[in-house]
């Protein structure tokens, strides 16, 4: 028997104990002292040993003796796993399995991978690990097998939503997933719970949310105790609400998410729609045809390329489930785990483009069109350029990049597209982006180069000065480091929407080519002129006058004569534009601002 003591124990404490416990037990005893590989004492059993002057280093000697425990007590650590626990592992394998056999089968029709496979790609890699899961055996007693081995359309492990706790490139995160194969990802009582205890969880740690749906809304014929309860399915969009703003809230779709399930994408701060298998919707093609007659399947009325498109609810659009992950990746690294934490900075690396040709890039006449990724591809970080919602309102661009390693978030008008006029579904999208850039502490960069808020009554009906409205808002709110700079034309109350000298901005910047007006010039003189002009008769004379009175409207609205009645910070040449940016964002990184004493705005 080996038997260890604590330390500071005398040789003749220590051959007391070995002869007293050989005694009892009758077999050999050594006794080992603290942390010692050797004995101080032992005893055979029958008679008494004296303290070792030489301690044994064969290890030899101790050939077949029995193996220590971790806890140094001497037993043998032969135990195994019992019955009991081969059974839970049996059960717990079962549920892994998923849905029934026929649905996982479908899976593969649709080219979806099941969603144990899923969370494997998400968070079984380098930098990703899957932690735990919450709730495995939710509704076990309602699904169970007893042991025929038979199995049933009523599988319902997990009750077809998995929640648990991961890392994701190097980054803490709670997460949920619903199983296609479980009654179509619908969710129940047990699910519902789930779901809820994973976001008042998120709101404890301060850890962002990943929504992997796939759901088909409420689960009908279960609904008594999970619709209307206070604690039921309608919590989640109020945990959605307290946790806006607190974390960033991600959402991918990998199905047909219907009526509550599609709340859950346009709550999140940003969703990813995958290509040819993923949609959403208030109501079911089925449903739609029995409400209104209308006869649409699920693509047009509610797949990616609408809400890319025409409804502005999807952020991105994957090609595939791998895709879907490469877009998280590069979006949280923009991100903070919470609004008390500033987004992480990472290493700065050259602009893909050379600053020297920013001049170049930008055309003197304040018509022409050009393509103002050509100037962001010469300020930012090579590599870093992550646009959001690109194909809903494109006159203005907003996206995520790095500036000398710094993440900035930046609206930039697009001459480009209808020469980057300001129409009102670009309104929405720059608010709602400003806002949620505000929230997580993100800087913004405002590239201006409009002629204003698009006019017109189609513009009138869409809400032009309600997504106006919100978009000045925004801005005017926002309270993190705000750079703008005058590319070129700043007409009319666009400059007040893209960050002007009114709102609080650290700088405004102008390049040699900005304008800041009213109105451009030829309306301005059609304002002004136009009796004056009508009354000249000769052609060329009358040409002659607009001419002369177009370049000196300009030279009055010229950035140098903004920059002289400090209407501006600073002309700066174009090639030293990124450094200039790098300087004054660095420079400003901690500056505090507050708003009022108010419990909120009333505006968004």
């Amino acid at each position: 028997m080996h038997v260890r003591i604590a330390a500071g124990a005398s040789d003749e404490e220590a051959a007391a104990i070995a002869a007293a416990l050989a005694e009892h037990v009758g077999e050999s005893v050594e006794v080992y002292v603290g942390d010692d590989d050797e004995p101080l004492a032992s005893h055979d059993g029958t008679a008494e040993s004296e303290p070792s002057a030489e301690r044994e280093t064969d290890s030899a000697s101790n050939t077949g003796a029995p193996q220590r425990d971790s806890t140094g007590s001497g037993r043998a650590d032969d135990l195994e796993p019992t019955d009991r626990e081969r059974r839970l592992r049996a059960e717990i394998a079962d549920i892994l399995e998923g849905g029934p056999e026929k649905y996982r089968d479908q899976l593969k029709d649709s080219e979806k991978l099941f969603v144990r496979d899923r969370l494997d790609l998400w968070f079984d890699g380098e930098n990703s690990e899957f932690q735990f899961e919450d709730g495995r055996f939710a509704a076990f007693d309602d699904w169970h097998p007893d042991g025929t081995g038979e199995e049933t359309d009523d599988r319902l492990p997990a009750d077809g939503l998995i929640t648990g706790g991961a890392t994701f490139e190097g980054r803490d995160v709670h997460f949920m997933a619903n199983d296609y194969t479980v009654k179509r990802g619908s969710m129940a009582k047990k699910g519902v719970e789930k779901f809820l205890r994973m976001q008042q969880r998120a709101l404890k740690t301060g850890r962002p949310v990943f929504y992997l749906m796939d759901s088909s809304g409420g689960r009908i014929d279960q609904q008594t105790g999970f619709f209307a309860n206070r604690e039921g399915i309608g919590k989640y969009y109020y945990n959605h609400s307290m946790l806006s703003g607190r974390v960033p809230q991600v959402c991918v779709l990998y199905g047909p998410c219907i009526a509550g399930a599609a709340y859950t994408p346009v709550f999140a701060d940003f969703t990813i729609m995958v290509e040819g298998m993923s949609a959403m919707a208030i109501a079911s093609p089925r449903m739609v045809q029995m409400v209104t007659g209308e006869e649409i399947d699920l693509e047009e009325l509610g797949g990616p390329q609408v809400h890319a498109r025409e409804s502005g609810s999807a952020d991105l659009i994957a090609e595939d489930e791998e895709h879907a992950r490469e877009l998280v990746a590069q979006l949280i690294t923009y991100l903070p785990d919470n609004s008390d934490e500033k987004p992480p900075q990472q290493e700065p690396t050259s602009p893909a483009r050379s600053p020297e040709g920013i001049d170049a890039v930008v055309p003197q006449s304040p018509n022409k069109g050009y393509d103002m990724t050509d100037v962001i591809d010469r300020i930012v970080d090579s590599g870093t350029y992550f646009e959001l919602r690109p194909d809903y309102g494109p006159e203005i661009i907003t996206a995520y990049a790095r500036i000398d390693g710094r993440p900035v978030g930046i609206v930039a008008n697009q001459p480009a597209h209808r020469a980057g006029a300001i129409f009102p579904d670009a309104a929405e999208k720059a608010a709602e982006f400003v806002w949620k850039s505000d929230a997580f502490n993100i800087p913004l960069l405002y590239l201006c180069d409009t002629p204003g808020f698009m006019a017109g009554s189609q513009v009138e009906k869409e809400g032009i000065l309600e997504q106006g409205k919100k978009m000045i808002y925004a801005t005017s709110s926002a309270t993190v480091p705000k750079q703008t700079v005058v590319v070129r034309k700043a007409y009319g109350a666009g400059i007040y929407a893209m960050g002007g000298p009114a709102y609080d901005p650290e700088s405004v910047i102008g390049l040699p080519s900005g304008e800041i007006a009213i109105m451009g010039p030829e309306a301005a003189i059609n304002a002004v002129y136009a009796r004056k002009l009508s009354e000249i008769d000769d052609p060329e004379e009358r040409e002659r006058m607009e001419r002369e009175l177009r370049e000196e409207y300009r030279e009055d609205i010229d950035v140098h004569r903004m920059a002289s009645e400090v209407v501006i910070d600073e002309i700066v040449p174009p090639s030293e534009l990124r450094a200039e940016l790098a300087a004054r964002f660095a420079f400003y990184e901690d500056v505090e601002k507050s708003l009022p004493d108010k419990k909120h705005g009333t505006v968004l």
